[in-house]
């Protein structure tokens, strides 16, 4: 092989220094990122909170902006087909990795067009039935379902959505069968539960508890794992009845494939130091979120189980979209 003459050398280097310079140098512009919902709900309220600080720490502004409308399709297609230069992200939900087996004509292919940041904030579900049903605990609902299949109705926000999908597996796990009602939105459904038009509902802890403290409801059970830290004295529907069950609700950043691997690295670096802060850690607490700040190889693996774990609920249980 014929050696490199001065000049190549000279270009190839200053080409290094060049591209090193525009890694290190990011952000240079304001990013922008996508939530494929509304203003005001708590993916909404992730953002915000995240974003906002992001934006000092950057030394850029970070804008939301609000895409709505085909089951978070919209907005998340907005993210796949950006240019992958880590200026255009998505707080990304569950529905990213439910979608490809809930919709047949879904354009992306998670793990092929999307690259992982990091999970930034979590909430729960909560089981909660009307206190006209006489059930008190998990396993007396479970009874109580058995009996009578088909008889006692659960609300949503939708079909495919957290809420359905999570009673759907509760039904699965449980071997019980309930009717489904879904609704445009968690809150309309939770009204109806309150006034005793829907007998249970896996509703969202934010949104549940207040009406818990109040009498109105009766929890049974928390969807995680392990106790949420937001409401302690409240059991897993795990420990109370259905053993492994666990359906979460999960807020992270994902960006295009392709994105320069120094703007994920920023992009998490900040995100995890945002949420140690205090006051940040705060806010989301008030907010019924729990902060997390995984690696992105620990979201995308994540990610892949989502998609794993509700694709096979999706098929199993024939849940098909509106």
């Amino acid at each position: 092989m014929k050696p490199l003459c001065f000049s190549a050398v000279l270009v190839l280097g200053l080409a290094a220094t060049v591209q090193a310079a525009a890694q290190t140098a990011y952000p240079q512009r304001p990013i922008r990122l996508v939530v494929p919902y509304s203003a005001g709900g708590s993916t909404d309220t992730v953002a915000r909170i995240t974003g906002a600080r992001l934006s000092e720490r950057l030394g850029q502004q970070v804008v939301i902006d609000n895409r709505t409308g085909g089951g978070t399709l919209i907005g998340t297609e907005i993210v796949q087909r950006a240019t992958p230069d880590g200026y255009t992200l998505l707080m990304a939900t569950p529905p990213l990795a439910v979608n490809p087996a809930l919709y047949p004509k879904v354009s992306y292919v998670l793990e092929r067009d999307f690259a992982a940041v990091g999970n930034v904030a979590g909430s729960t579900n909560l089981l909660a039935v009307h206190p006209s049903m006489p059930a008190n605990t998990v396993a007396e609902l479970v009874t109580l379902l058995k009996a009578a299949p088909g008889k006692y109705t659960y609300g949503s926000s939708g079909i495919g959505g957290a809420g359905h999908l999570a009673m759907a597996l509760f039904e699965s796990m449980a071997g019980v069968q309930a009717i489904h009602v879904p609704y445009k939105g968690g809150a309309p459904a939770v009204a109806d539960l309150v006034a005793g038009r829907l007998n249970l509902m896996m509703a969202n802890l934010t949104t549940a508890q207040p009406h818990i403290r109040a009498g109105k409801l009766r929890g049974l059970g928390v969807g995680k794992a392990k106790r949420s830290p937001l409401f302690p004295e409240m059991p897993t529907i795990a420990e109370a009845g259905v053993k492994g069950y666990e359906a979460n609700n999960w807020n992270g950043v994902v960006a295009p494939a392709g994105t320069p691997r120094a703007a994920i690295e920023r992009l998490h670096q900040e995100i995890v130091a945002t949420l140690q802060e205090p006051a940040i850690a705060e806010r989301m607490m008030k907010a019924g979120l729990e902060p997390v700040g995984d690696t992105p190889a620990e979201f995308a693996q994540y990610l892949k189980s989502e998609a794993a774990k509700w694709g096979r609920l999706v098929k199993s249980a024939g849940i098909k979209p509106e």
